[in-house]
């Protein structure tokens, strides 16, 4: 099912959202596609008329951006937890409080809606969006707050990585990339707000992407044993134990397997 899923999204490669609107139905089991499009289709008005009869791309992004952030009230603030409805895109463009990934893809389609050229950028340290005015300008900017981030300010952020094709141009995010950051947030607060069943569901899907990352087995197991799964979970504890030895969340989860193997041999 994941592997079919993962290969709808692939499909949905122009489309960032649709692949978002897919896995929010997957997790939890429900039509939200419909829903999508009457929640953006007046946001998406107010954009159009903002820019309309304006010719030149630089003024046409810089209305839709403020279009955006004040009259359809899209100015947010850093937070450090983001509640459950902020990762649903329905109910976070109704309460107009978004999480960062989740928001730039939404501006990103907004935006694509309008005619505008715009592309999700990681920024490091933080995921961005980027409208592209013409070959020499665009405008890279915070999905949050709506600030725009200035050349020295980018080329600050940029030095140190050892990867020439990001000068002088900053590559988009691939889809895979966005839907792991979103999907990781969605299972962190999931795990907080105690829906179990449903992270699961998220580390299951990020583990369909990358199957060897030794964190996300540990959550899964962690997971699985919130259900009262523990056999099932000791695969994935044990695998975490044997993968990250040094890590000191490992060296106490083995304290604990040793006492259960411990536990079993004397009953047996």
């Amino acid at each position: 099912m994941n592997d079919l899923l993962l290969s709808e999204i692939d499909s949905e490669q122009n489309n960032l959202l649709a692949s978002l609107a897919l896995i929010e139905e997957h997790i939890f089991q429900k039509n939200v596609s419909e829903n999508i499009q009457q929640a953006l289709s007046t946001i998406i008005e107010t954009c159009r008329d903002s820019i309309e009869g304006i010719d030149e791309p630089m003024a046409q992004a810089e209305c839709l951006i403020n279009a955006l952030y004040v009259d359809e009230l899209f100015i947010d603030q850093e937070r450090n937890r983001w509640p459950l409805s902020a990762c649903l895109i329905e109910s976070s463009i109704g309460q107009r409080v978004i999480s960062p990934v989740l928001k730039a893809v939404i501006i990103q389609h907004i935006a694509n809606q309008c005619d505008l050229e715009a592309e999700v950028v990681y920024v490091p340290e933080k995921v961005m969006v980027r409208i592209i005015c013409d070959d020499l300008y665009s405008i890279i900017f915070d999905p949050i707050t709506g600030e725009s981030i200035n050349w020295e300010e980018l080329d600050r952020r940029l030095e140190g990585i050892n990867n020439e094709s990001l000068q002088p141009h900053l590559p988009p995010m691939e889809c895979k990339s966005i839907v792991l950051e979103h999907l990781t947030l969605l299972k962190n607060v999931l795990i907080i707000e105690k829906r179990f069943d449903y992270a699961l569901v998220c580390v299951d899907l990020i583990l369909s992407i990358r199957p060897d990352d030794p964190f996300e087995r540990r959550d899964r197991g962690f997971l699985l044993h919130q259900l009262d799964c523990f056999k099932v979970a000791y695969d994935d504890y044990q695998y975490f134990v044997d993968a990250c030895p040094k890590d000191p969340a490992a060296q106490l989860l083995k304290l604990q397997l040793d006492n259960i193997s411990v536990a079993e041999t004397v009953l047996h």
